[in-house]
Formats: C-alpha cells, sequence, structure tokens
C-alpha cells in the first residue's frame, strides 16, 4: 500500500449527548478529530500507511488524541509536541429542522503557534505517494499557514501528488483573507475537492445550483469544473453534491472531472443520519484510497461516495469502516441486514 501524510489539527471533541441542547448538557461525550487527522484515519483502515502531521501539548490531553490516532494505525512519529493547549470544539448534534451546531475554543493551540523547525518535511515526504490538506490548515493562524506552504513546496519536491479539500469555515476566516491564501496554494494542488460554496469562498469560483433548494444538477458544475481546471491545472477537480432536506435528512452523490469526461455518482438517500461531522473527510478518504488503488475516475468516486455515506451512520469524527464494507456498498447492497 502506499505512503499518504496529512497535515492539519487534531482537536478534542466535546458533544451534547443524545441530541440534547448545550443548555440541557450535564455532560459531554469526548472524541478526537478534525479534518486531516479523519482522512488519515480512514486511509488507515484501508491498509495504507498513513502519517498525520500536527503539533499538540506535551501533557496527558496531548497524549489521548495521539493515542486516539494510533488506535486506527495511523503513524504519529511527525506529530511534534510542546505548546500550550490542544483546540477544543463543542458539538450540540441537531436533529429534523434543527441544525447542527459548531463553537470552536482553538485559539493558540499548540498547531497555530508552531514554527517550521518542528518539522523536518524532507523525512517527512520521502518515499511518500501522496499528501492531503484541506482549507482548515492555513485559517488556523499565519504561522500554519506559512508551514503549510514550505510542506507543499517539499512535497513537490519529492515528488508527491497533492489532494486539497477547500474546506471554507467563516468561523476561521474571511472569504477575501481566503482568497488571498489560497489562490496561490493552488499551484501545488493535483486533486482539488470541494462543494459549490468552497469553490465560491476560497477561489471565487460559482457554480449555476442551488443546493438550499434541494436542487444539485450537476450541469451546473461542468462549466465551472473546466474553468478551475484551466486555471489552475489540476488533474482532478470534484465535488461532494450534498440535497439536506433536514439536518438528520440528506442526499448524497458526487461529480468528478479529468480534463477529459465527467463522472457523476449514484446517489444516497441517507436517513437518519446519525452523524454527519467528518462527512467531507471520510469522503476524501475514500477518493485518496480509490485513486490509488482503481486508477479509474468512476470506480474511485464511487468507493469515496459509499464510504462518505457510511460514515453519516457512525458517531463521531473518524470514518470506523473497511474497505471491504465500502465495496460491500458500493456494490449495490444497502439492505443493513444483520451480518451472522
Amino acid at each position: 500500500m502506499s505512503k499518504v501524510v496529512t497535515m492539519g489539527e487534531i482537536m478534542l471533541r466535546l458533544s451534547s449527548p443524545f441530541n440534547s441542547r448545550f443548555v440541557q448538557s450535564q455532560s459531554f461525550d469526548v472524541n478526537y478529530g478534525g479534518g486531516e487527522a479523519n482522512v488519515a484515519v480512514s486511509l488507515a483502515n484501508y491498509g495504507h500507511d498513513a502519517y498525520f502531521v500536527s503539533k499538540v501539548p506535551a501533557h496527558e490531553i496531548g497524549d489521548c488524541a495521539v493515542n486516539s490516532l494510533r488506535k486506527f494505525g495511523v503513524h504519529t512519529d511527525y506529530i511534534a509536541r510542546g505548546g500550550d493547549r490542544l483546540g477544543i470544539y463543542y458539538l450540540e448534534t441537531g436533529a429534523s429542522m434543527r441544525p447542527s451546531k459548531v463553537i470552536y475554543d482553538r485559539a493558540h493551540s499548540s498547531i497555530s503557534e508552531a514554527n517550521p523547525s518542528d518539522f523536518d518535511f524532507d523525512k517527512i515526504f520521502e518515499n511518500a505517494d501522496w499528501f492531503h490538506w484541506s482549507g482548515i490548515t492555513p485559517a488556523i493562524s499565519d504561522k500554519s499557514a506559512e508551514i503549510l506552504r514550505l510542506a507543499l513546496i517539499s512535497a513537490k519536491k519529492h515528488g508527491v501528488t497533492v489532494s486539497c479539500d477547500l474546506n471554507f469555515r467563516k468561523k476561521l476566516w474571511t472569504s477575501e483573507k481566503a482568497i488571498s491564501i489560497m489562490r496561490p496554494l493552488m499551484q501545488y494542488v493535483d486533486v482539488c475537492i470541494g462543494n459549490e460554496e468552497d469553490a465560491q469562498l476560497c477561489l471565487g469560483f460559482k457554480p449555476d445550483s442551488d443546493v438550499t433548494g434541494g436542487k444539485t444538477d450537476a450541469s451546473g458544475y461542468k462549466e465551472i469544473f473546466k474553468q478551475m481546471k484551466e486555471e489552475f491545472g489540476f488533474k482532478y477537480v470534484v465535488s461532494t453534491l450534498r440535497e439536506s432536506f433536514s439536518a438528520t435528512h440528506n442526499g448524497w452523490k458526487a461529480l468528478i472531472y479529468n480534463g477529459e469526461e465527467f463522472y457523476e455518482s449514484k446517489r444516497y438517500d441517507i436517513n437518519p443520519i446519525i452523524d454527519r461531522v467528518g462527512g467531507g473527510d471520510s469522503f476524501a478518504g475514500g477518493l485518496i484510497h480509490g485513486l490509488l488503488k482503481y486508477k479509474d475516475q468512476g470506480k474511485a468516486l464511487e468507493f469515496a461516495v459509499a464510504a462518505s455515506a457510511l460514515k453519516h451512520t457512525i458517531p463521531g469524527d473518524y470514518n470506523c469502516v473497511s474497505e471491504k464494507e465500502v465495496e460491500t456498498l458500493m456494490g449495490g447492497d444497502a439492505s443493513g441486514r444483520v451480518q451472522r
């Protein structure tokens, strides 16, 4: 299998239990997660040598975050230790017409104040096949954005394929700041992943679609995909297409373009959703695995969409599924029958 590197922030997740509101909660469920950490877990589950790069405090809570990755087989050799705190996010899980809510408490986290000297990128990318990052990482801080830029330069020097999930987060930065940072970084990216909002707010592209109205006509994306590939030279442009009928009922499919042809995946009707946090990360992990294994964009996309559909049924950030389970759903078995 391949050596895949991801880099970003892992956080402590505190979620209100049983769909309760924050004001009702007497306790929180404890999990760990974060965009690129979630991708690393998926890839480790599929058998790859997955390495997560970050910085966490040198205390017991930092140990818990690292151990949560080790539990799923993620290599933690390149996680620097130090700094004052692990970032936290609070999750109030919605239901039906009540949306989920996220509150961040991640200012001055260890990774946001890390320095380039914390990482030996030549060593990290030695014999690596793939590097994945998301738009959350440069949004954390200017120092984090600079470390990411240095990582991308090193990845390209080592001939590593690079994927980016645009992942715009309005609670971390403005669209203007995102565009100023993200567009220059696109020169290093081979596979660009995002949805219609990400493409507009991170890169300034807007497809002709109305997802809030439940409409995800893939044709509205095709011209914008062509423009993005032409401007940035991406090998693949990929978008998830989510129909959000309620917090617990979504339609889910995706579209990929390789410069020659478009491929639209089958659609999954996900109802009820158990936890949609990490859904996009599970899609990215599935897509990376699919492109590395199948070398066929259609089959790779079907694997990614099936993997992500399964993630919506699993609480926590991590997608705790095997390659075989994804392939079973990908092959058309969505019965959910007990296996014995």
